[in-house]
């Protein structure tokens, strides 16, 4: 028992202290992603071994201390933040998704300012017809990798403006009061064994167009503590808003759930919602916030 207990406790520490190196390998964004995992096993062995191993359990527990502190932050970071004046509905629709109307209806019912979709398929493509006259100003983007991606927004749009970026985004800049505005919608593949890292390098060699503030709404198949993360919202100059809500549900399983869709904005604060499946197998997720 003493054995395992003792390999638990390394490996975990090991796979820990991996799931930052994603700046060095896609394989450390993807331990990212079960980080929390990696906690509660560090956290359980560390106690085991109280008695008996003193400092490695000193040193698990600061581990977990540090590990555990940005994600706790993240469940409660949006309790201070006001209405604000913009709010922005992301959801991925799941290309087969079974109810399209109940996603309609809760587009309409949250009347967000700006709407970012993915997996937009031929028979989704229904929802955006529904939402045509409510948001007059989209683009819709067809990507071979991610699929169908579009932005829609309620704003008078900058004429000539729109724009799809190979790889993924959609983007449209419109005039809000506040100003020009780059809305952008987004859809990154898995990370690593899959391109995900590859994809994010040629995303981020093709936004320098981006001249005013932007707001973007995606699934980014990613955790917001990640170095994908920190990489779009360099080349954005946005920054990621709202608590940490997981908003991906894995073939109705109740306990693998994952928080992949995110919202970033200039000023990085917001109140963020979670909204309903309706059908798709991510929850659709509202920001409130200002520029």
């Amino acid at each position: 028992m003493r054995k395992l207990v003792l390999t638990v406790f390394w490996t975990s520490l090991l796979l820990t202290a991996a799931s930052f190196g994603g700046a060095l390998h896609g394989l450390g964004d993807s331990l990212a992603v079960f980080r929390h995992i990696w906690a509660v096993a560090l956290a359980l062995s560390s106690l085991l071994l109280l008695r008996g191993h003193l400092r490695l359990a000193g040193l698990g527990i600061g581990a977990v201390v540090l590990l555990t502190a940005p994600l706790a932050n993240g469940l409660v970071r949006d309790a201070a933040a006001g209405a604000g004046r913009y709010t922005l509905y992301q959801k991925n629709l799941r290309y087969d998704g079974k109810d399209r109307q109940a996603i309609i209806d809760d587009i309409l019912t949250a009347n967000p300012d700006f709407v970012t979709l993915q997996e937009i398929s031929f028979a989704n493509r229904e929802i955006l017809r529904a939402l045509a006259e409510r948001y007059p100003n989209s683009l819709l983007c067809e990507f071979e990798n991610v699929g169908s991606v579009a932005i829609l927004s309620r704003f008078a749009l900058v004429e000539g403006s729109q724009t799809c970026v190979e790889e993924g985004p959609a983007a449209i800049k419109v005039i809000t009061p506040d100003g020009p505005v780059w809305a952008v919608a987004l859809h990154l593949l898995w990370p690593y064994p899959f391109d995900q890292r590859g994809q994010v390098d040629r995303i981020v060699k093709n936004l320098g167009f981006l001249d005013a503030p932007v707001v973007l709404g995606g699934d980014f198949n990613m955790v917001a503590w990640s170095d994908t993360m920190r990489r779009i919202e360099a080349a954005t100059g946005s920054r990621h808003a709202g608590k940490t809500i997981f908003t991906f549900r894995l073939n109705e399983a109740p306990f693998f759930r994952l928080p992949i869709d995110h919202v970033l904005v200039p000023s990085g604060r917001g109140r963020l919602e979670r909204r309903p499946l309706a059908g798709s197998d991510h929850y659709g997720i509202l920001l409130s916030f200002d520029l």
